[in-house]
């Protein structure tokens, strides 16, 4: 018997279908030994310069490593067949410690994709473990567990308890905040347009007047685009200029994981964590009409390779589907263009191509194959010919202003025959040079320059990618890791950063400026990179990283002023009799005893740091368990019911917010805003949804935002322990004293 080991249960059904009884096909389920979740589980060896790493198996893998072995000791070959790539690597270098086997002894097979001839040849071109890919797994395993277990417990001493601090996440949280600090610096800048349209319907733009070239800021104020439109409107113009001009629209390349995460975020709406748990699933074998099997390769990879096995049966396919002229004379070949490519994958594309999306339908759920789809028409579009557009330009001269419209159409659709278009041809009618030329219409427009736009997953993705940052396999969960901790959140596709995120980022880039420095991460990436080369010595790398990050922890440990203060609120505890303070936690400002962890008593209160009543008991709120009293609870996901007995009895319950109208109306349509509940807590929101999105944490007032072109209102909060108004829109801050003073 041959025992093959692979990392997922799901994939070792699919490979068992493909071999015969000879085999045997078993699961580790990821990790089964790695660095002890409870404590540091590293040692310094000062004088060898070496970070001596402890791995342990934890309890809850020990019945899997008792059944491998098990299996381990009848099979005649021992396959690793996890993953081609770090990760995978290490873990069969850890399965074979595991189970007491010299890991350069085993045989180690690697596929791109599941399907019975990859696993074939994959047995026939057996390899060793790559000792080079195991260190620099275990480098970025280190750095990250360091950082980690170093500055978290930092930034919860000093500022409050859940708060993490890691190797990526803290410069992926610098980018997101250095991007809300531009947003809250921007000034908007008036700007004039000249709308005019010629006979009949040609949209044009001006782009100059009395010999001076127009840019988009160039008509600063009213008076100028007042002057300009009476100049445009005595003036008489003739077509000076007709050109016609074929453009092309490359074809797209394959997909990797950062441009597929981006692609399913944008158009299908997935969120990059949903995207790569469906592409698991697609990977590791689905039902088709010959049965289980992986339908896509192998989902992590920053590669554009294609196997040109794969690339000659699309090119078939698509001559016989659309025809020659879709077909390039010879296979496109693509490239990765960003920094940091590493790992030798394929993109991904589809295993099989006879398994249509019309084909997957009958077997896939509905977001695999809106996944499928997106993944197959990718592959086959970027094996055709370009898209042919035809681009049609019309100069207006007039004596002191010259106007330009463009317009175009689709010549040839090209790679679009699959994918389709969004993109509308804009026809302009047949003109000839030296004829005059009538206005229809004109209007000046006033318009304000737009800050930049906050990050979207997907944007923040492309941004990460093209700064080197992290790697396919860690985008998604440093979001995720982001989004849990409260650092940000994620609110109509725009990633948001909390106030404490700011408090943090400003903390690391006073005392741990390398942690946030985003070309320092790119650097350790590639050094991580050059690892897995041979190129660099993975225990001087780290030895060098530790000795100057310990000695920022200490500095940090003795520098970093506290900011978690209790402030002492005058009355004494109903419990012990000891003093109430104020104290900030994780879910915002509460009243706690100072005599805790002797005495746990605690109250709500509210942004002002009042207490709340709890809420009146009675028969409907004892504890359906114990007959204690139901108390009100704030939690991650808002308000809640808990027994008053807890730890003894650990019995919850959903509340209901109180139905609340408020008397401001709705600042973006006018209708009335109430107060409605979700797992995120309450919120206001207008009656009039789906067809008006307004949304807000607090209740709005009438008073109007005075940032120049928001139409907002504002609403009262803290910020930072400070009284202030903001607004709903553009979340501009003003000192409530300043507002109150003007009442």
């Amino acid at each position: 018997m041959n025992l093959i080991i692979v990392e997922s249960p799901a994939k070792a059904r699919t490979i068992k279908n493909f071999l015969g009884k000879e085999y045997e096909v078993i699961a580790s389920k990821g990790h089964i030994r790695d660095l002890p979740k409870s404590r540091f589980g590293i040692t310094i060896d000062e004088e060898k310069h070496e970070i001596i790493p402890k791995y342990s198996v934890a309890k809850e893998n020990a019945p899997t490593v008792k059944e491998i072995k098990e299996k381990a000791k009848k099979a005649d070959t021992i396959y690793i067949a996890t993953d081609e790539d770090r990760e995978g690597e290490a873990i069969g270098w850890h399965i074979a410690h595991a189970i007491k086997k010299d890991p350069e002894s085993l045989p180690r097979i690697v596929f791109h994709e599941i399907t019975k001839g990859a696993i074939e040849h994959a047995l026939e071109s057996a390899r060793h473990i790559d000792m080079k890919m195991v260190n620099a797994q275990q480098a970025r395993r280190l750095l990250d567990r360091i950082v980690g277990y170093k500055l978290s417990p930092l930034l919860a001493s000093k500022i409050q308890k859940g708060l993490s601090g890691g190797r990526v996440q803290s410069s992926t949280l610098k980018l997101v905040v250095d991007r809300e600090r531009e947003i809250k610096a921007f000034v908007p800048q008036e700007y004039w347009t000249i709308d005019t349209v010629f006979k009949t319907n040609i949209d044009a733009n001006l782009i100059s007047h009395k010999g001076e070239k127009l840019s988009k800021l160039s008509i600063e104020n009213k008076e100028k685009a007042e002057a300009i439109t009476a100049s445009v409107k005595a003036d008489e113009f003739t077509i000076a200029k007709i050109e016609t001009k074929q453009r092309k629209s490359a074809t797209p390349p394959p997909f990797m994981t950062s441009t597929l995460q981006q692609t399913a975020s944008s158009k299908l709406g997935f969120s990059p964590k949903k995207t790569m748990m469906i592409a698991q699933t697609l990977y590791e074998g689905v039902k088709t009409p010959d049965g289980t099997s992986g339908v896509i390769t192998y989902m992590r990879t920053d590669s554009l390779n294609l196997a040109k096995e794969a690339v000659g049966a699309v090119r078939g396919i698509i001559e016989s589907r659309f025809g020659k002229k879709y077909l390039p004379k010879n296979p496109k070949v693509y490239t990765k263009k960003s920094k940091g490519a590493q790992e030798a994958h394929e993109a991904i594309r589809p295993t099989m191509l006879q398994f249509t999306p019309e084909v997957a339908a009958k077997f896939l759920k509905a977001d695999e194959i809106k996944l499928y789809r997106l993944i197959y028409e990718r592959f086959m579009a970027c094996q055709m010919e370009d898209a042919l557009f035809e681009q049609q330009s019309i100069i207006f001269r007039g004596n002191e202003n010259e106007y330009r419209a463009s317009g175009r159409k689709l010549i040839f659709d090209g790679f679009y025959a699959v994918t389709g278009t969004e993109d509308k041809d804009k026809l302009l009618p047949s003109l000839k040079e030296g004829d005059k030329a009538e206005i229809q219409s004109i209007k000046p427009e006033q318009h304000f320059t737009e800050p930049p736009s906050r990050y979207s997953e997907a944007s923040l993705i492309k941004k990460l990618e093209a700064e080197g940052v992290g790697r396919p396999s860690t985008y998604a969960p440093t979001i995720a890791t982001l989004t849990n901790r409260t650092y940000v959140t994620i609110e109509k596709k725009q990633i948001i950063p909390t106030d404490v995120a700011f408090t943090v980022t400003e903390i690391l880039e006073k005392h741990f400026p390398n942690i946030v420095d985003i070309n320092f991460t790119a650097t350790m990436e590639e050094k991580l990179d050059e690892i897995a080369e041979g190129k660099e010595d993975w225990q001087k790398l780290l030895f060098d990283f530790y000795e100057e990050f310990m000695k920022q922890i200490a500095e940090g440990k003795e520098k970093i002023v506290s900011l978690k203060v209790a402030k002492p609120l005058g009355r004494n505890c109903p419990k012990c009799g000891s003093e109430l303070l104020l104290r900030s936690g994780r879910f915002g400002q509460f009243i706690a005893c100072s005599g805790f962890p002797k005495c746990k008593y605690t109250e709500q209160c509210d942004e002002e740091g009042n207490a709340v009543e709890k809420k009146e008991t009675t028969a409907e709120d004892k504890c359906e368990k114990c007959g204690s009293d139901m108390v009100i609870k704030n939690g991650r996901n808002g308000q809640f019911l808990a027994c008053s007995n807890y730890p003894e009895c650990k019995n919850t319950k959903s509340i209901q917010v109180e139905e609340k109208v408020s008397q401001t109306p709705c600042p973006d349509c006018g209708g009335k805003i109430s107060l409605k509940n979700s797992r995120r807590g309450p919120f206001w929101g207008c009656e009039n949804y789906p067809e008006c999105k307004f949304i807000s944490k607090f209740e709005p007032t009438t008073i109007k935002c005075k940032e120049k072109g928001c139409t907002g209102v504002l609403a009262p909060r803290t910020y930072r322990n400070k009284e202030v108004y903001e607004c709903v829109k553009c979340k501009a801050r003003t000192p409530r004293e300043e507002i109150d003073g003007q009442k």
